[in-house]
This record gives structure tokens, sequence and C-alpha cells, in this order.
């Protein structure tokens, strides 16, 4: 009974490991990850069960076209250990709303076979309020959003494998410097979604310093027999808390003080600018002063400058001048612009 068991929780762990189409996972490393878990058993044993036994139960397909071996399930194939329950499905079909906004669609693409079984059993469910949730619910990213930059399956596949399981990636990549396609081998250390766009964070084979690839810019992408090389210092949240992302201009903080108007006093006291903000009524007005510390970078002050007039920015003064100028420039893009009009 023992040996029994110990066989049927190795199946299922074998069915959690191998990927969708077009994730593949070779013999050698599903052999590996099976021991990391405890079940031990010899490559000859292994291909057994996945050719003559589970293969035959389930929609298990094996790349032959090189060793070793790589198998995976159909692409459409539809599983679900434990069983999915209607809060978490509806939980499913409100993220699926928000990533389309965030992430390419091969990202979004690889969650599919969960976000269209979400969606079948609330639409099963007719008695239920929280099916009709999903109709009469969506969710908004904040400002303008751009459609996501498309990225290439196969490409998204490489640099994922690549990234996860530490390896050097060779790729051809468009410089937009330069406009031309150029052939790199980049050791992948971490990977980044930023508004439309998602940027690996690698360093080219001969260099140390670390670079971003924007990922819709590669355009071919083969996992290079160079060994992978480490940064042994890297952190991923300092590297994008230290600007990398947000145009940083100083390395410290700085004091924003502002005169804002009703609007922007509400959505900040609602969603604040920072964990330091402080909001106080000007006296024998409708507006309000903010203080808060935030970080000297561009992105607060796009912040500042989509708020146009409701915003009247005191300190810093650099940021004071940058937004006047700004200002004025639009200003002198309108006052130049000769509108004509032709009557027919």
């Amino acid at each position: 009974m023992s040996d029994a068991r110990d066989t049927l929780f190795r199946y299922l762990t074998m069915l959690q490991l191998i990927p969708r189409f077009p994730g593949r996972i070779a013999t050698p490393v599903l052999k590996e990850k099976l021991a990391e878990r405890g079940f031990k058993i010899d490559t000859r044993s292994l291909q057994r069960d996945l050719s003559q036994k589970l293969s035959t139960q389930f929609p298990i397909g094996c790349d032959d076209s090189q060793k070793p071996y790589r198998w995976y399930f159909d692409r459409d194939f539809q599983c679900q250990l434990p069983a999915l329950d209607v809060p978490s499905a509806l939980t499913l079909v409100l993220a699926e709303e928000y990533l389309k906004g965030l992430l390419p669609p091969v990202v979004v693409g690889q969650l599919s076979p969960h976000f269209t079984d979400a969606r079948r059993l609330l639409d099963e469910m007719n008695a239920n309020g929280l099916s009709q949730w999903a109709r009469k619910v969506r969710a908004i990213p904040n400002g303008k959003a751009l459609i996501p930059a498309e990225i290439d399956e196969s490409t998204w596949q490489t640099i994922s494998e690549a990234l996860l399981e530490q390896k050097a990636v060779d790729v051809v990549y468009l410089s937009r410097s330069s406009e031309t396609e150029k052939p790199f081998t980049l050791h992948p250390q971490g990977i980044v979604s930023r508004h439309s766009a998602t940027y690996l964070l690698a360093h080219v084979n001969g260099f140390e310093d670390l670079r971003q690839f924007a990922l819709h810019r590669i355009k071919q992408a083969t996992l290079s027999q160079h060994p992978w090389q480490a940064q042994p210092d890297f952190d991923i949240d300092h590297y994008i808390q230290g600007g990398a992302f947000g145009y940083r201009q100083g390395p410290s903080d700085v004091t924003l003080e502002a005169e804002i108007a009703k609007p922007v006093a509400w959505l900040l006291q609602e969603t604040p600018l920072s964990e330091t903000q402080t909001i106080e009524v000007l006296p024998g007005s409708d507006w309000y002063r903010l203080t808060a510390q935030v970080p000297d970078d561009q992105q607060t002050i796009w912040w500042l400058m989509g708020m146009g007039a409701n915003v009247k920015v005191t300190a810093p003064a650099t940021w004071r001048e940058a937004l006047k100028k700004s200002a004025e420039q639009v200003l002198a893009h309108y006052q130049d612009t000769t509108l004509t009009c032709e009557t027919h």
C-alpha cells in the first residue's frame, strides 16, 4: 500500500511539474525536480511513466526532435487540483481584467486556462449572486493606459526559462538608439513590468554593468552555451528604489510643498502621495496646503504636470521652476499655432 501511495504522489507531482505548450521540460530536469521533492527514480522508469502510463490518460506530448526529450501538456488542457471555488473564480476574473491593461498579451495568455475555468464556473452558477458580478465589475488602471507591447510567445518562454533556471541567453535585439538589430549574449538577473512594456535586467557577456532590454525588441532568443554569470550584490528592490525606472534626479527624497485644489486634496486623502504627507486647509480659501516626502524623480514631476492648474508647487524651488518652464512652453506651442479653416 505504501508503494502504491508513493507512486500516486509521484504521478501527481509529475503532473504539476509538466508545463503547458509552448513550455517544455526536459527529462533530466524533471528527474532533478522530482528528486528535490523526495522522489528517486531512474531515467528509464521516468520515461516509461510518461510515455506508457501518464500519456495514455492525459494529453501529454513529447518533443523528440532533440535529446534529451522534452515533455509538455496540450495548450488547452484544463486541470484544477484542488477544485476552484466561487470566490477564487471571481478573483481570477477581476485579476484578468486588471492584468490585461498592464501585462503583455503573451504573459496574460499563460494564465488563460485558469481564467477560462473561472468564467465557466461563474457562468454555470446562475442562482448565485457572485456570477452576476463578473458582468458588472471592471478594473480600470489609473491614468491613460497604453496598449501593452507585443512579445513573441517563444521569446517569453525562453527568457523566463533562462531567468528562473539561471542560464545565459543569446538574443538578437533591436536597438532603439541605432535602430539596428544586434546580437548579444545576456545574463538575466530579473524581469520588471512597467506600464506598457516589460524589461529584462541583464548584463552583456564580457561586461558587468546591468542594462534594461525591452522584451518586445528581442527578435530572437535561444538558450546560450555560455555559463550564466551572477551579480552577487544585485537586489531587484534596491535597483528599482535607486531610480532605475523612475529617472531619479537625486539620491535623497525631497520635501514637496504645494497648494492643491479640493479635488486633488480628496484624491490624496484617500490615496496618499506618500506615507508622510500632511494636508491642511488654507484659511479663507477653498485650497489646501500639501506637504510630503517624495522621491526626487521625474515620475513625481510628471504626476504634478498631469494635475495642471489644480496644483501650485512652492517647493522645491527647482521643481517649481521646471513646472513653470514646462507650462510656458506648452502655452507657447498653442500661441504659435495658426489654425486655418477653409470654407467650401
